[in-house]
């Protein structure tokens, strides 16, 4: 935390980018400062990006509706639990799922249980998330990707979280959207994280930082490896790179 206070301090703007709903985001938001130092949400994947500064949303992408069915049946057929999001809570017809209570608690959100999640959630939806065993769950998004390839993006987070949202949404696409909007370029941009669902964007930046807690692939593409989340890697990183020099 005092780190990344400092480093915005020096002229750094700082993004926070996840595939958690903007209310998950918000209290890491409040409690580094991003309305007061130009800071940015990057929800969703990228389906929403907000200027934390003023609350403007600045772009926003959502799931066509009427592949919502398909992707409840799917999960409903491999005995998976499908759930999305509305302002605070977290709806699903399988509120005691272990992989939705850790969704709960990542995003320190409430859970509600839907009679018929087809019809009780509201429309149009910027994601959808299916959890369960993570080897069932390849199996899941091989079918999803498979058919529904020209209509949604499929990828795990985590291997036992299934993404599912709007086509071509990834964090490296809308950190690219954001940079033009800000006038800089990929060089100029650095990219940090641990998830499958980082590997885009630490592709993508000009300077890729995994944590030495993140999955192979997105270790295998970072120019540098940091110390893991336990070890405050994110800071240690921050200052090899950043805050040398103030």
């Amino acid at each position: 935390l005092r780190t990344l206070l400092r480093l915005q301090q020096s002229g750094v703007r700082l993004v926070l980018a996840s595939g958690r709903p903007t209310y998950g985001i918000v209290p890491l938001a409040e409690q580094l400062q991003m309305k007061e130092n130009n800071g940015y949400i990057l929800s969703y994947n990228g389906g929403e990006i907000i200027d934390w500064s003023t609350g403007e949303l600045l772009y926003k992408n959502l799931l066509p509706d009427d592949v919502l069915p398909i992707l409840y049946q799917t999960a409903t057929d491999n005995r998976q639990t499908i759930l999305t999001y509305d302002n605070e809570c977290i709806l699903t017809e399988n509120p005691n799922d272990p992989y939705v209570q850790k969704e709960a608690f990542l995003n320190k959100m409430q859970v509600r249980r839907v009679e018929n999640f087809l019809q009780e959630i509201p429309r149009p939806l910027p994601k959808c998330l299916i959890v369960g065993e993570p080897e069932q769950l390849m199996k899941t998004e091989a079918e999803l990707s498979l058919r529904l390839q020209r209509q949604i993006s499929v990828y795990r987070s985590e291997p036992y979280f299934l993404e599912l949202v709007p086509l071509g949404i990834d964090k490296a696409r809308s950190i690219a959207v954001l940079s033009e909007k800000l006038g800089i370029t990929r060089e100029e941009v650095a990219a940090m994280g641990d998830g499958y669902n980082d590997l885009s964007m630490i592709k993508y930046a000009g300077l890729g930082i995994a944590m030495d807690n993140a999955q192979e692939p997105v270790k295998a593409a970072a120019d540098y490896i940091a110390p893991s989340n336990d070890e405050d890697g994110v800071a240690i990183a921050v200052e090899r790179y950043f805050l040398h020099a103030f």
